[in-house]
């Protein structure tokens, strides 16, 4: 039975593709933050007759150590990985840091899809053809902050998912290009506006500019249309998407200099936030901290 990983998809175009395997006969696991709609998903699920299929866990993606307990779980119940839907994401009008003292945006936008994209590659090369859809920016939301890439800055509001979306084109290139051994296709998607949830915190300008997109948006059976065309038969190793239409991918958002540059200040950033921690903050300890609440909040997935 072929399996599919959806971060983000208790809502939105995650939650329609979550549908859409089960009801191609996947074993589907979602990831989300709210229980309550992991529970959601699942009760769906059981209606239709795909309950045995439908799985839930909760975790906090802008946490390095929540993406390696992920991998962790992931590993330990699938020998196999068909898809890894890349899609959490939430937006926030002022500037925060995790607790690993990254910019939020930074954290669960882009970082998280670096772990967790790199944490089940081999998983996903025992596929026949393992697939990467990464909901990014699709060549359209740069430039690249070299010198910032925290935000420290100017913080641009809503700009920040579009720098994240910037930074997740280029991953997809350093992954293609890394995994360039193995049966591993990596899908970029801008599905353009759709009528979602759009989760955040917002200040008052911009959650009255955010009403009016979930007016106006396209209904997110439109954006899983678009994309799905490109996850049945990726025509590239890396392939980006913009509203159903695919681009080139030889044009500066999407050049393999710049892709290596943010793999190795990444590599950086993620061994200074190591290094700031004290020993018993470590991931590995912070995995076994959470290992009993993780545990209460999966749906399906014992």
């Amino acid at each position: 039975m072929p399996t599919a990983v959806i971060t983000g998809g208790t809502d939105g175009v995650g939650r329609a593709l979550a549908d859409t395997y089960l009801e191609r006969g996947w074993e589907t696991l979602v990831v989300g933050t709210s229980a309550a709609k992991g529970e959601a998903f699942v009760a769906a699920a059981e209606l239709r007759g795909a309950g045995d299929r439908a799985r839930f866990l909760t975790a906090d993606l802008s946490l390095v150590a929540e993406n390696h307990r992920l991998v962790d779980l992931v590993k330990e119940r699938y020998g196999v990985l068909d898809l890894l839907v890349l899609g959490a994401r939430y937006h926030r009008s002022t500037r925060a840091e995790t607790a690993d003292g990254f910019e939020s945006n930074f954290a669960l936008f882009y970082l998280s899809r670096y772990l967790l994209g790199h944490g089940l590659a081999d998983r996903l090369a025992r596929a026949e053809r393992g697939t990467v859809l990464n909901f990014g920016g699709a060549g359209l939301t740069g430039p690249v902050r070299w010198d910032d890439l925290q935000l420290r800055r100017d913080y641009p509001g809503t700009g920040a998912l579009g720098h994240g979306g910037a930074l997740c084109d280029l991953l997809g290139v350093h992954f293609a290009r890394t995994h360039a051994d193995t049966p591993i296709h990596y899908v970029l998607n801008h599905p353009g506006v759709v009528s979602t949830s759009f989760a955040g915190e917002y200040d008052p300008a911009t959650a009255s500019h955010v009403d009016r997109l979930r007016t106006h948006g396209k209904p997110t059976t439109t954006a899983v249309a678009q994309i799905l065309p490109f996850l049945d038969n990726p025509p590239a190793r890396l392939t980006a998407v913009l509203e159903g239409r695919r681009l080139p991918t030889d044009t500066p958002p999407f050049d393999p200099a710049d892709a290596e540059r943010l793999h190795r200040l990444t590599e950086q950033l993620l061994a200074a936030s190591t290094a700031r921690r004290p020993s018993g903050d470590r991931p590995e300890a912070a995995r076994s901290r959470r290992g009993d609440s993780a545990s209460a909040a999966a749906v399906g997935f014992e």
